[in-house]
């Protein structure tokens, strides 16, 4: 197991040998990846589900958070570019590459970490990420044509998105009812939606390349773990289990489930910033008293 926070992880420079798209416009001073992952196979874990950037997540983007470090929120407003070269690195540094994507529950809406679960039973595979994430999207009711991550990694030979030029073993998926799955937005990605497309745009490299950046960590943060998964994904998850999948995994381990709650930290933290910004509200109209 690797944890590419670790100290003794070296992160090295990656020199493209086909221009990139995006990522050394994101990276002026240079794109750094994880020496550990040359020459090595990979084999994603990827599930079925929707996401608010990019409008489905699969294979291709698994690869975003181990490619990419701490830095990798910058490329938000070019994301679709990014997963490109990400995969045209995958294919240059790995020496195989393999995809089982999870689909016995899959999620639409606000996806990746606010999804509306259903259950699905399928499981599919590919040694090309490309086709894989492009079935994934045709069975949620996307065209993966019309998926820019999809149709640039297409254009750019990477992979097979146009699904009438996908083979297709083990299961027809024609015979699929339409699934219907519908991409949405949490408070949040509205909000970073204004920041990487929107009218906040200019303040982008203020708000999230600056001293100012853990506001929106914090905001995620808050959102999610104080509202979102104690009071709207804790009845979800609970409801899962009573599928003949969450039995399954109930029957794993000790069969405890650690179920979705308030993390403490960040409880915290909320707590703080509350209380400095009613301190700041507080001092206002001292600052502003007229002199006698």
């Amino acid at each position: 197991c690797v944890y590419l926070y670790q100290p003794d992880i070296e992160w090295v420079e990656y020199k493209p040998k086909t221009p990139f798209l995006v990522l050394d416009k994101v990276y002026p001073e240079g794109l750094f990846i994880p020496k550990t992952f040359y020459g090595k196979n990979i084999v994603h874990l990827p599930t079925v589900k929707t996401h608010v950037f990019t409008t489905i997540t699969g294979a291709m983007k698994n690869a975003f958070g181990g490619l990419l470090h701490r830095k990798r929120h910058w490329t938000h407003a070019v994301i679709h570019e990014t997963l490109v070269d990400l995969l045209q690195i995958q294919q240059d540094i790995h020496t195989g590459i393999f995809a089982v994507m999870d689909g016995t529950f899959a999620g639409d809406g606000p996806g990746p970490r606010a999804m509306h679960w259903h259950e699905k039973d399928i499981l599919l595979a590919s040694s090309d990420q490309v086709a894989i994430d492009a079935i994934s999207a045709k069975l949620q009711g996307f065209d993966p044509m019309q998926i820019p991550f999809l149709r640039l990694a297409h254009e750019r030979g990477l992979g097979v998105a146009n699904p009438r030029e996908i083979k297709i073993v083990g299961y027809d998926i024609e015979r699929e009812i339409p699934w219907h799955f519908v991409q949405t937005d949490t408070f949040a990605s509205k909000g970073q939606k204004l920041i990487y497309h929107g009218p906040l745009k200019p303040l982008e490299g203020l708000l999230l390349r600056s001293p100012l950046v853990p506001w929106s960590y914090f905001a995620s943060n808050f959102y999610h773990n104080v509202y979102w998964y104690p009071f709207v994904g804790r009845p979800r998850v609970e409801a899962a289990l009573q599928t003949k999948w969450g039995q399954l995994f109930k029957s794993y381990g000790d069969g405890q489930v650690v179920m979705p709650g308030m993390e403490p930290k960040t409880v915290k933290q909320a707590v703080m910033g509350a209380a400095v910004v009613g301190a700041a509200l507080l001092s206002l109209p001292l600052l502003f008293r007229p002199r006698k």
